[in-house]
């Protein structure tokens, strides 16, 4: 089966040009240059009518709540609210109840999200057991389910453990997400372990433009350090709203912004952390992100005259890279996860139209630039103009 996707600006991390994409089965077969004359039979035609196709969005980070938690989400509607969103890869935390610590755990919630044939789920797993002080899990066994462990949720107040678990990663080629608070003194610990130990180091949700600032430094060394920031730390500041870490200042923020022009800030993670309302009421900190996360960014970039590619490489190339995936680009032989965009349009946020269980988010009513049209996954595309498929 080949599909000729066709009428499409297409954009990723290394540029934006006219042209057709032909995909066979569930992979990019061809990309061609727009006057390209294509020499392959297809069986069908998408019309692309002048939209922007991209690589699928890679969330680094967010909170599936499943299992155990399955009242604020599980795996089904998160993934779905994901796809939603253009999100064909999603990194989800490992603070479920119980935590995921043991390998059977890890296990069923691939094999789980994999019967869904929604986004492709890499689970994190949790670098001490049941979040302990210094009980480390197995990271030999749990590095054959996953690339990353996170006891996101909670900071790794030991340093001792902090620093085994970075030469472990070291040793094994794993990476380490941390959840820092307080965060900037926190971070600059980490990067003192990672210079000492060695070690691949992610950052989780930075807010602080000190925070910001030492992460730099520490890439500048050469250390191997990534970080990602989140639509709402980038999208506003001085909220009251509950999240962790909480809204910052606008002095914060925009150096954030400046921070994701650059590069200094490496991804983006939505921290998808949905809650019901009673748990919202109860203090929950947490935000639902997946369904408004692209609009939120590039209405924050196009603000800021960051372009459409930027956005692409922090939101799909950069995460592919620093989780080993062969994907994140509109490319020959990549797989095909893509998602067509309209940049221009302008929509209002409305928290019950969300597939997502929660409705958890202070921007109900708020306006955006740009929007998802259709997700394909693997060449087929599951979700189109508002039905999944």
């Amino acid at each position: 089966m080949r599909t000729l996707i066709k009428n499409i600006t297409i954009v990723d991390g290394t540029g934006s040009r006219p042209g057709k994409v032909m995909i066979e089965d569930n992979k990019i077969r061809k990309v061609y240059k727009e006057s390209g004359r294509v020499q392959a039979a297809y069986d069908r035609v998408i019309e692309g009518c002048g939209r922007v196709l991209m690589p699928g969005f890679i969330d680094t980070h967010c909170h599936l709540r499943d299992p155990g938690l399955t009242w604020k989400e599980d795996l089904s509607s998160g993934l779905h609210a994901a796809i939603k969103g253009g999100f064909t890869t999603v990194v989800a935390m490992g603070n479920t109840s119980p935590v995921m610590d043991n390998a059977a755990l890890l296990a069923d919630n691939l094999k789980r999200a994999g019967e869904l044939g929604l986004a492709d789920l890499i689970q994190v797993a949790t670098v001490t057991r049941n979040f302990s002080d210094g009980d480390l899990v197995d990271f030999e066994a749990l590095h054959a389910l996953t690339p990353i462990f996170s006891n996101d949720g909670r900071n790794i107040d030991n340093g001792d453990t902090m620093a085994r678990a970075l030469t472990a990663s070291q040793e094994q080629g794993f990476l380490v997400a941390t959840h820092c608070e307080p965060e900037t003194e926190t971070v600059v610990r980490d990067i003192g372990l990672l210079r000492e130990n060695g070690g691949h180091l992610h950052v989780c949700h930075i807010s602080k433009k000190a925070t910001l600032d030492a992460i730099a430094a520490a890439k500048r060394e050469g250390l191997d350090i990534t970080c990602e920031v989140t639509p709402h730390h980038l999208y506003a500041s001085a909220m009251s709203y509950r999240v962790h870490p909480p809204f910052r200042s606008r002095t914060d923020r925009m150096a954030l912004i400046e921070g994701a022009r650059n590069g200094d800030i490496d991804t983006c993670g939505t921290d998808h952390a949905p809650h019901s309302a009673a748990d919202k009421i109860a203090g929950s900190p947490g935000i639902n992100n997946f369904e408004t996360a692209f609009a939120m960014y590039h209405t924050v970039f196009r603000t800021a005259g960051i372009p459409l590619v930027r956005l692409s490489q922090m939101m799909s190339e950069a995460p592919a890279k620093r989780l080993g995936l062969k994907a994140g680009l509109v490319a020959d032989k990549y797989p095909a996860d893509l998602v067509l965009v309209d940049p221009d349009l302008r929509w209002q946020i409305d928290p019950k139209a969300f597939v997502s269980k929660s409705q958890n988010t202070p921007f109900g009513g708020d306006w955006l630039t740009g929007a998802v049209l259709w997700t394909m996954k693997g060449g087929k595309i599951v979700y189109d103009h508002g039905s999944f498929v």
